[in-house]
């Protein structure tokens, strides 16, 4: 093919002379205007040359940085306390280090890559301009004979064509590989820079360690202030748990609502929330049983240990076992009867004959025990007058009394205080014999004690029964051996034996303070050996043994069992009936005596000692009060009989009035004693309480009623006990009304037309349905209507419309019961 002029080819491209010229200078092919005349060679350089330009990169220009990283400093200021209550001011510089990302970058290299896409195109438009005037060139070969080489240039511009197409798509395929790749790029820089941001959240919400290594004291300035480094990288920040703590809590038979909190390692205030939701009011101070505290602890997601009031007790002490071998000892008796018989005159008597070493002088009165020995053996003598000790010790459970002696004067027999003395040796179970002093009176008559003796249950041996009978005169001493030897006797069929090698332990029998020695309390050893500067716990509480001394005044260095010894150097005055135990040391002593006293304030606080009369049906209601208590007291044993049959009258099924002690003669601190122990309520019937009885009545909370009218005792009793009674739920037909039709209404459903026949009809009474007068029904009304309007009643011969809630199969003929109940109080005929 013959070459062409410059115009014709720009004319084939459709490009401007001009412009080709520039690009044909550009390739290299020398061309001065569009007459010049250019070759294959010439066209082949300029497609090169377009196909080299359009694939280099352009020249890198020095723009802008496309990232930009900032270092900032953050500075802030703590203060921080130290142990003397003061406080100073820390400086605090946080580093930080942010990349920031230029945005338009990824604009720019959106627009290059649309100019590279418009410059492919372009090629491609002069490749297709190439073809046609290739093709135009052959058009004009058309008569020449040359048709071979038309054909060689066709074939050779198609196979360019097609070259400059495959570079085209070459080249948008790595321009989608660099979108693609700089995509991910931005999308790793964000990532990125968010896990930056994270790290440095969590880097300052670690906690903030102090840098010690320079711990020199320097002088305080209110005005100088320390730069302390912070790290921020420590690994002792607070962690969040990944699960609630379970916690053992221990509960004993009662606990403060305080210390159950401190247990649980919560705040007060969310234990009584609790409380509130299940319907009990307290305070922080306020003490719960044992049942409240479980459901409290389970509520809030604990587990309850119930530990017995004396688990920590024997925890500290450790089991004090009685050890060693068993050996006899001397039986322990105790002295009761009525004042007026002789009772002092007899102690008196064997203490005058029968010590061994002599005289006891007045030792008897200090300390309340005493030993007599004889060829036969040894007796200890426990004096309680007034059994005020033999009732504290029975209350506390201590039951140190092998034997009681019961002392009744043949002239007088049997009085109140003699059978009061018979209840507390019962109570006891402990065996009883009975010396019939004043046997040296001509108006002695011992055969009428034995059988108003027998009147109580208490039965001579010489009748059948299990009771000594002694006759002896304590002015005489005629009896006293025999006395002596029934003791004996009654002690050598107890077989009652001690181990001596063991840690001791006794009773307590009285406590006084004196002038000069302090504390001086009376134990009688039950085991073990007591020895001089033993720390011993007593009840609440606790000492070291100073000083010893017997019933003789005499100090000594040991005690043995069923001994009776004063104690000096305790802490305090224990109580008549508190245990003495030996322990290791003192601080196991001081706690044992801690953890005793608040138990008993906790039980102070928790449960009243006796119960009142007027809250004995609120008593009844929450389970507390199985039954009424009632301890008598009369001027004659008439009145106190009739009283005692009278209230015994008032027990029903529900309600069980239990007289646990009649008698006669005004009411004694013995009495308000038993009164406590038994949870009783005293009545006096024209007696008085003494000043003694009316002290320990202050400290009991014991309530004592004093009435001259046996009946009005007899109804306020009564009276309780009916408070204590359900009461009877009866009902009462007040209407009747018979069904004449029954008619449909779309919003009420089946309405019953009836005509009121007897009584009336109320709204919010309940009603039966009877057909053939059998109930069929038992429902409410759900609407009551006359004519249109609602009403709450209609009366007898009325006509009415009867909706029945909950029931639509009423039928013509049907009757409408109306009836109420009705709660009458019971009482105790009633029942």
């Amino acid at each position: 093919m013959s070459g062409v002029t410059v115009e014709q080819f720009a004319l084939t491209l459709k490009v401007s002379v001009e412009r080709l010229l520039v690009q044909l200078g550009e390739a290299g092919v020398e061309v001065s205007s569009g007459e010049d005349v250019i070759s294959d060679d010439a066209k082949m350089d300029l497609l090169n040359h377009l196909r080299r330009s359009h694939g280099r990169e352009s020249d890198k220009e020095s723009v802008a940085p496309s990232k930009i990283t900032l270092n900032r400093r953050d500075k802030s200021e703590i203060r921080l306390s130290s142990g003397q209550g003061r406080s100073r001011t820390v400086n605090i510089e946080v580093r930080h280090k942010k990349a920031y990302i230029k945005r338009d970058e990824l604009a720019k290299e959106a627009l290059k890559q649309q100019e590279e896409l418009d410059a492919v195109r372009l090629a491609e438009e002069e490749a297709a301009a190439a073809i046609a005037a290739v093709d135009a060139e052959r058009l004009e070969a058309a008569n020449s004979d040359k048709q071979d080489e038309e054909d060689a240039a066709r074939k050779k511009a198609e196979q360019e064509a097609q070259e400059i197409a495959d570079e085209t798509q070459r080249q948008q395929t790595a321009e989608q590989a660099a979108r693609e790749s700089a995509s991910k790029e931005a999308a790793a820089r964000d990532e990125e820079s968010r896990n930056q941001r994270r790290a440095k959240a969590e880097d300052n919400g670690k906690t903030l360690h102090v840098n010690s290594d320079k711990r020199r004291r320097r002088k305080k300035s209110p005005t100088r202030r320390r730069n302390v480094s912070v790290n921020v990288d420590s690994q002792h920040g607070f962690e969040q748990p990944t699960a609630p703590l379970i916690r053992e809590v221990r509960l004993p038979e009662s606990i403060a609502v305080g210390e159950l909190a401190q247990q649980m390692a919560i705040k007060g205030g969310e234990v009584i929330k609790v409380m509130m939701g299940m319907g009990v009011m307290a305070t922080i101070n306020q003490v719960i049983d044992q049942e409240t505290a479980i459901l409290v602890v389970e509520e809030l997601g604990h587990t309850p240990v119930l530990v017995s009031d004396n688990a920590l007790e024997e925890q500290i002490l450790g089991t004090q076992e009685e050890t060693g071998e068993q050996l006899p000892r001397p039986a322990v008796v105790t002295i009761m009867g009525h004042v007026d018989h002789g009772k002092t005159s007899l102690l008196d008597y064997i203490r005058r004959t029968k010590v061994a070493a002599g005289e006891a002088g007045g030792i008897t009165q200090h300390i309340g025990a005493y030993r007599v020995s004889s060829d036969k053996g040894t007796i200890t003598f426990l004096d309680t007058p007034g059994h005020a000790a033999f009732t504290a010790m029975r209350e506390r459970g201590a039951q140190v009394t092998d034997i009681v002696i019961l002392v009744v004067a043949a002239d007088d027999s049997v009085k109140p205080q003699t059978r009061e003395a018979v209840k507390h040796a019962k109570a006891a179970e402990v065996p009883l014999i009975i010396a019939v002093n004043k046997m040296d009176k001509p108006e002695a008559d011992p055969e009428r004690v034995r059988n108003e003796l027998a009147a109580l249950d208490v039965i001579p041996e010489e009748w059948g029964g299990e009771n000594l009978f002694v006759n002896v005169s304590a002015q005489t001493g005629d009896g006293v051996d025999k006395l002596l030897d029934a003791i004996l006797l009654q002690s050598d069929l107890l077989e009652l034996t001690a181990a001596k090698e063991c840690a001791a332990a006794g009773v307590v029998i009285e406590s006084s303070l004196e002038t000069g020695r302090g504390t001086v309390a009376t134990a009688l050893i039950t085991r073990g050996t007591l020895k001089r500067g033993d720390t011993i716990v007593a009840g609440e509480v606790f000492g070291r043994v100073r000083k010893m001394m017997n019933e003789d005044g005499e100090e000594i260095s040991e005690a043995l069992p069923s001994m009776p010894v004063a104690i000096l150097g305790l802490s305090g005055t224990p109580s008549a009936g508190d245990e003495l135990v030996v322990v290791n040391n003192e601080r196991k002593a001081r706690e044992v005596a801690q953890i005793r006293h608040n138990r008993a304030r906790a039980k102070k606080l928790a449960k009243q000692q006796a119960a009142k009369l007027e809250d004995v049906f609120s008593q009844m209601q929450n389970g507390g009060l199985k039954s009424l208590q009632i301890l008598v007291k009369a001027d004659v044993h008439g009145s106190a009989e009739a009283l005692r049959d009278a209230l015994l009258n008032l027990t029903n099924d529900e309600v069980q009035v239990k007289v646990i002690s009649s008698g006669v003669g005004g009411i004694t601190e013995s009495d308000v004693n038993l009164a406590a122990a038994s949870d009783a309520i005293i009545i006096g019937f024209n007696v008085r309480a003494d000043g003694a009885a009316r002290n320990a009545i202050k400290e009991s909370n014991v309530e004592v009623r004093y009435y001259s009218i046996i009946y009005e005792a007899i109804e306020d009793v009564d009276a309780a006990v009916t408070g204590m009674l359900a009461p009877i739920v009866r009902e009462q037909i007040v209407g009747l009304a018979e069904v004449r039709d029954v008619f449909t209404s779309p919003k009420l459903g089946d309405i019953a037309g009836c005509l009121v026949t007897e009584g009336y009809v109320k709204r919010s009474n309940p009603l039966r349905v009877l057909r053939d007068d059998t109930v069929i029904y038992e429902g409410e009304l759900e609407s009551l209507r006359r004519f249109k309007d609602d009403v709450n009643e209609v009366k007898s011969g009325t006509e009415c419309g009867i909706g029945v809630k909950n029931y639509n199969d009423v039928k013509a003929g049907d009757q409408i019961e109306c009836f109420e109940r009705i709660e009458v109080a019971a009482t105790s005929k009633t029942t």
